[in-house]
């Protein structure tokens, strides 16, 4: 549903974009073969095209228009033909570069694809439709900063339609899990990458093996804030007072003005106030 709904669009926008329609005398020709493209008839929408380019319509708009033709049969080799011969012979026609990105990203040719998507957006930055076949694009090609960059737009495009704020926020998701794995390999001894890993245990409520990653974290960089914060909080929610206090004191040393362990620290003090000595 959403190809039929991309191919539509870009229809109406070859229909409309006059400097691409073939001279005067195949206008009606051309007008007819939008028409039979918009219900369906691509037989009739084929054979409607391939005449005016035999009669001298070859413009972009007719190459566009039949490069539909096919993608709308799932031919997408021949789709990108079509919108090939159609950017050549003029660069800025943005409806055909973004139909054969999705033509390519069909094909599997990844990185043709974003070049074309990409290329697509710059010519029509406020298309939402190209930055959302591009967003997707950068998903295939593992490039999470550049899906969210694409989800950040069309939210600010269209900030009421709900799906792009799923995806923006799917994205943001996958691309902390990204930053994890280039963090990993760059250096698996990394104190953010313990930290991370730190939180992701205390969200699953794993507390031990969470205070054990704060602990490599905070080894692994001693000046690092919000280590020792988070294992006087973990230490405290379980009533561990004099390590909880340790902690803060430590984190305090790092951050000494810091509201939230100054506020950590009167509640560890709070706690150890009315526990029984």
């Amino acid at each position: 549903m959403q190809i039929i709904r991309l191919i539509a669009l870009c229809t109406c926008l070859a229909a409309v974009t006059l400097a691409q329609q073939p001279a005067a005398p195949l206008e009606k020709l051309a007008a007819e073969g939008v028409e039979a493209l918009k219900d369906g008839r691509t037989d009739e929408a084929e054979r409607i095209f391939q005449q005016l380019l035999r009669q001298g319509g070859r413009t972009p708009f007719a190459l566009h228009n039949l490069g539909i033709v096919y993608q709308q049969r799932g031919d997408h080799a021949r789709a990108v033909a079509q919108f090939r011969e159609a950017v050549r012979l003029q660069p800025t026609y943005g409806p055909a570069h973004l139909l054969m990105g999705v033509s390519l990203a069909a094909l599997g040719k990844t990185t043709e694809a974003v070049s074309a998507l990409e290329r697509a957006v710059r010519l029509m930055p406020q298309e939402p439709q190209a930055r959302l076949q591009l967003a997707r694009a950068y998903e295939r090609a593992d490039n999470w900063p550049g899906a969210v960059g694409q989800y950040e737009a069309l939210r600010q495009l269209v900030p009421q339609e709900p799906e792009y704020a799923y995806q923006l926020g799917r994205a943001y998701s996958r691309l902390a899990g990204w930053s994890y794995q280039r963090i990993a390999q760059l250096d698996p001894n990394s104190a953010r990458l313990h930290q991370s890993l730190g939180q992701q245990y205390l969200m699953q409520g794993r507390t031990e093996l969470a205070i054990r990653s704060y602990q490599q974290a905070a080894q692994a960089d001693p000046k690092l804030p919000e280590i020792h914060l988070a294992l006087a909080l973990i230490y405290l929610e379980q009533k561990r007072l004099a390590e909880a206090a340790k902690e803060i004191e430590l984190e305090l040393k790092l951050v000494p003005h810091s509201k939230t362990a100054l506020a950590a620290r009167q509640q560890i003090e709070a706690a150890k106030a009315a526990s029984p000595r």
